[in-house]
C-alpha cells in the first residue's frame, strides 16, 4: 500500500492507523501548497480533488477521505480492534465520532489555515471550535479514549486535529480531559513513529 501524505496534515490520522495496524506501506510525500510530489509529479494526477490523504491499495485502486481510509485499514486487521465490527451499533458509534470530527472540527480548522480569510471570519470559526472542543472534553470524562478504554481509528483522527490548536492559537489548557487524551495518544509507540517519520519531532 501507498499513503500519500503531507506532514502534520489530516493524513497523519491514517498514517498513525497504518502503524497501529502493523501493515506494510510506503509513504509518498506531497505538498498541500504546490500540489506536487517530491519527484515533481502533479498530485492532481493521483487525486483530482488535490487533497491528502490518498491510500493506494495492492490492486492499484485509490481510496480518498480520511474517515473512509481509516475504516478500510482497520477492517484489514480486525484482531487489532481499531474499529468495531461492521454492522454493530458500536461501529455506527465510531462512524458518528468520525463524522463529528470531520465536519465539526476538521473543516472549521481548515478555515483558520487560509491566509486570505478575513479576521472576523476567523474569529467566528475560532469561537465555533472552542465550543466544540469543550464538548469533546466533556465526552472524554472518565474515559481513556472516545469509545471507552479501547483505542480506535477515531482517536487517531481526533489527536491529529486537536494538535492543530497550537498552530492557530486556540488554548486547550482549560480542557483537562482533552489534554490527558492528547498526552495518552501521543505516548503510543505507533504515534511516535508516525510523528518521527513525518519530521514532526
Amino acid at each position: 500500500m501507498k499513503l500519500y501524505y503531507s506532514p502534520g496534515a489530516c493524513s497523519l490520522s491514517p498514517h498513525i492507523v497504518l502503524r497501529e495496524a502493523g501493515l506494510a506501506f510506503e509513504l509518498v510525500r506531497t505538498s498541500t501548497k504546490t500540489h506536487q510530489m517530491a519527484d515533481g509529479t502533479d498530485f492532481y494526477t493521483i487525486n483530482p480533488k488535490g487533497a491528502v490523504p490518498v491510500l493506494e491499495i495492492a490492486n492499484g485502486e485509490r481510496l480518498t477521505e480520511g474517515p473512509a481510509i481509516v475504516q478500510y485499514i482497520a477492517d484489514q486487521v480486525p484482531q487489532k480492534q481499531l474499529a468495531p465490527a461492521a454492522g454493530t451499533m458500536a461501529r455506527y458509534r465510531l462512524q458518528e465520532w468520525l463524522n463529528y470530527i470531520t465536519s465539526e472540527l476538521h473543516k472549521p480548522f481548515g478555515v483558520l489555515f487560509v491566509p486570505a480569510m478575513p479576521a472576523d471570519a476567523k474569529a467566528i470559526f475560532t469561537d465555533w471550535l472552542r465550543h466544540r472542543l469543550a464538548w469533546v472534553d466533556s465526552q472524554l470524562a472518565g474515559k481513556s479514549f472516545l469509545m471507552g478504554e479501547t483505542f480506535t481509528v477515531a482517536d487517531a483522527y481526533l489527536y491529529t486535529v486537536v494538535n492543530w490548536t497550537k498552530h492557530v492559537g486556540i488554548a486547550t489548557d482549560h480542557l483537562p480531559n482533552l489534554l490527558a487524551f492528547v498526552a495518552r495518544v501521543g505516548a503510543r509507540p505507533a504515534v511516535g513513529e508516525a510523528l518521527k517519520a513525518e519530521g514532526l519531532v
